[in-house]
């Protein structure tokens, strides 16, 4: 019995996501906000919204909230891009969305999306 229901689990999900971008918890938890247009949401919800990506896996980029990256800077949250690991960034609050969109090539695939 245990064999037949071990085929019926699915062993992948589709999702629609050609990127995913991992902002850490702790450092937006530590800033309080400062992104958006009033500056008061977290990185991860402003940049989300302002690409217009909805959430879960049928957006056309994941932006994912993860637990503590280990580099904790002062006045700003680290974020990486899964596509280009090898370089993390920190960004401060308050800073433009739009240039960071470039800088994690997510804005001209996930708005025309």
């Amino acid at each position: 019995m245990e064999a037949v229901e071990a085929r019926r689990l699915k062993t992948h999900i589709a999702s629609n996501w050609d990127h995913a971008i991992l902002v850490c918890r702790k450092c937006s938890k530590k800033l309080d906000g400062g992104f958006g247009p009033d500056g008061k949401q977290k990185l991860a919800k402003a940049l989300r919204r302002h690409l217009s990506l909805g959430k879960g896996r049928k957006a056309a980029a994941g932006i994912v909230e993860v637990s503590c990256l280990g580099i904790c800077p002062k006045g700003a949250v680290t974020v990486v891009n899964g596509a280009a690991s090898r370089e993390w960034l920190l960004v401060r609050p308050g800073a433009d969305l739009d240039e960071l969109a470039r800088e994690l090539a997510i804005e001209d695939e996930a708005v025309a999306g």
